[in-house]
C-alpha cells in the first residue's frame, strides 16, 4: 500500500489544457473518489497516475517515490476498466493469472493468488468459463481479480460500473466497498455518478472544467459545500438555488418572501444565492413566517418519498418529504426553509458566504 501525491499536475493536449494544475493528496489505505460532470479531467488524470497519458507539467509520487517517467508496469499499480478488457479467448482462471505469468511467477503461487481472489469474489464456480458465458457483473469481478492477484499498492477504477444495470450497480458498489475494507489498498476510482462517490468513498475530490473545486469526506461536501458548483453537484435531487437579498440577518427572496439565514450573517447588504436542499423544506400553514408560497406542477412518488416541484415566481424549485401528502398539480403551497441548513453563495463568484 502506498499514498499517492499529485502535485501542480497539468495536461496539454496540443495548445489545449485540459488540466490545470491540479494537486491531491491520496492517503494510504484510502479510498478516493475523482467525481465530476463528463470532459472535466478525472479519467485523463486517473490515465496519467497509471502512466497512459504523459504528465505534461507537476510531479506524481507513489510512495516514496517520483514516477512522472516510471513505464506503467513498473508502478506498481493496477487498474479496472470500464469495459473490463478481459481476453475473450482465455477462461476466468488464465485472466486472472495472465499478468502473473507474464511475470513468470511460478505456478505454485499463481495458483494460490488466484484461488484466493477467486474466493473472496465468488468466482470459484466459474474459473473455467469463458468471458461469454458470464453476466455483466461476473464479467466485472473478473476484471477485479485480475488487479487483486498481483496484490499491487494501488488500484485505478475507471468508472468500472457504468456498463451494469441499476440494481447490479448498487449490488456492486457494496461490493467494491467491502473488498475495500477486507483489502486495506489504496484506491483511486473516477465516477460521473455522485450517488456513487458519496456512497463509496473516504475522500471525495469533485473536479470541474480541469480544475478541484473541493476535496473532503462525502458528509463535509454535503454540508458545506465551498461554492455553487459543489452544492449543485452533490446531492440528489441537487440544491435548490433562489435569488434574494441579505440584510439584517434575514434574505428576502425574489417574490419578496423573508427566511432565515444559517449563523450570524450581519454587514453591509448584499444580493445572495440562497440555497436549500429539497429535503430541508417543510411545508408549513398558510401566512406563517419564514415562509414562502409556491404552485405545484410536478408530483414524483418514489414509495420512500416523494419529490414534488413547485414553481416560485420565474423559477422551479424542488422538495422532498417522506410523509405521505396529497399533493396535487396547480395547488398552492407553502414551504418553510429550515434556516440552520440554509447556504448562501456569492452570486457572482459561486463561492460560500
Amino acid at each position: 500500500m502506498a499514498k499517492v501525491s499529485i502535485r501542480s499536475m497539468k495536461k496539454r493536449f496540443g495548445e489545449v489544457e485540459v488540466l490545470h494544475g491540479v494537486s491531491i493528496e491520496i492517503p494510504d489505505g484510502s479510498f478516493t473518489v475523482l467525481v465530476g460532470p463528463s470532459g472535466c479531467g478525472k479519467s485523463t488524470l486517473l490515465r496519467m497516475v497509471a502512466g497512459l497519458e504523459n504528465i505534461s507539467e507537476g510531479e506524481l509520487v507513489i510512495g516514496e517515490r517520483v514516477v512522472n517517467q516510471v513505464p506503467p508496469k513498473q508502478r506498481d499499480i493496477a487498474m479496472v476498466f470500464q469495459n473490463y478488457a478481459l481476453y475473450p479467448h482465455m477462461t476466468v482462471r488464465d485472466n486472472m493469472a495472465f499478468s502473473l505469468t507474464l511475470a513468470k511467477t511460478p505456478k505454485a503461487i499463481v495458483d494460490e493468488r488466484v484461488g484466493q481472489a477467486a474466493g473472496i469474489l465468488g468466482l470459484t464456480p466459474l474459473l473455467d468459463r469463458f468471458p461469454r458465458q458470464l453476466s455483466g457483473g461476473q464479467r466485472q469481478r473478473v476484471a477485479m481479480g485480475r488487479a487483486i492477484v498481483r496484490k499491487p499498492q494501488v488500484f485505478l477504477f475507471d468508472e468500472p460500473l457504468s456498463n451494469l444495470d441499476a440494481k447490479l450497480r448498487v449490488q456492486m458498489r457494496t461490493e467494491i466497498k467491502e473488498l475495500h475494507q477486507r483489502l486495506k489498498t489504496t484506491s483511486v476510482y473516477v465516477t460521473h455518478d455522485q450517488i456513487e462517490a458519496m456512497t463509496m468513498a473516504d475522500q471525495i475530490v469533485v473536479m470541474h472544467d480541469g480544475i478541484v473545486e473541493q476535496t473532503g469526506g462525502p458528509l463535509e461536501l454535503y454540508d458545506r459545500p465551498a461554492n455553487r458548483f459543489v452544492a449543485g453537484f452533490i446531492g440528489s435531487p441537487a440544491m435548490n438555488f433562489i435569488e434574494g437579498r441579505l440584510e439584517d440577518g434575514a434574505v428576502t427572496l425574489a417574490g419578496g418572501a423573508k427566511v432565515g439565514t444559517p449563523g450570524q450573517t450581519n454587514g453591509a447588504a448584499r444580493d445572495v444565492l440562497y440555497g436549500i436542499r429539497p429535503e430541508h423544506l417543510d411545508l408549513c400553514a398558510a401566512g406563517e413566517p419564514g415562509g414562502f408560497d409556491g404552485e405545484v406542477i410536478v408530483v414524483e412518488p418514489t414509495g420512500s418519498e416523494t419529490q414534488v416541484f413547485v414553481r416560485l415566481g420565474e423559477q422551479e424549485i424542488v422538495g422532498v418529504f417522506r410523509e405521505r401528502h396529497d399533493f396535487r398539480p396547480g395547488q398552492q403551497v407553502r414551504l418553510r426553509p429550515r434556516a440552520d441548513k440554509a447556504h448562501l453563495f456569492d452570486p457572482q463568484s459561486g463561492q460560500r458566504i
